[in-house]
């Protein structure tokens, strides 16, 4: 799954407006016009691009914007503070995280993890929302899927549970 459908999927289930859109990639520190917004948020004609090159900035076609890995998690942290406000580091901790997507694997897992913290979902919600787009998972496999790469359990997310999730999320909140 592309990080623009990713990003659209999300704006439809979630009922993220324009500016809203705009406010997150502020939080995540990324600054975009809404023009940018717009563009990443059209499909492109072509979907032959790389879009898992990280050291790849706004790359711009006529078709639209390319939304990379670093501006995707970039998003998904903006939308953990827009959701729950700013933590304050604790004493010893770095400002700034270093970036959790390393290659076009984890991006579905990452897409999960920081879901579940900014929509503040229990496992248990999290199989709900997956039973309601008609996939079955049992806790186990969703823990695997949420743990960190290099772990002895994990379990890469493959992009059907990311559709059916982004999916049920859409019948949670809009349906």
């Amino acid at each position: 799954m592309h990080n623009h459908d990713i990003l659209i999927r999300l704006r439809y289930a979630l009922d993220i407006k324009n500016k809203d859109m705009v406010e997150i990639f502020k939080l995540g520190e990324i600054e975009v016009t809404r023009e940018e917004v717009m563009q990443m948020l059209t499909k492109p004609k072509d979907d032959y691009y790389d879009e898992y090159d990280d050291d790849m900035d706004e790359d711009e076609d006529e078709d639209g914007i390319n939304c990379n890995n670093m501006m995707l998690e970039s998003f998904l942290n903006g939308l953990i503070i827009f959701k729950r406000g700013r933590q304050e580091p604790k004493p010893g901790q770095p400002q700034s995280q270093a970036p959790a997507v390393k290659n076009k694997e984890s991006v579905n897992n990452i897409l999960l993890k920081k879901l579940k913290i900014a929509l503040t979902l229990t496992s248990e919600d999290m199989i709900d929302i997956l039973e309601q787009a008609g996939v079955m998972i049992t806790k186990g496999e969703l823990s695997a899927i949420l743990r960190k790469v290099g772990h002895r359990n994990y379990k890469e997310c493959g992009d059907r549970y990311a559709r059916n999730f982004l999916k049920g999320l859409a019948l949670k909140y809009r349906g």
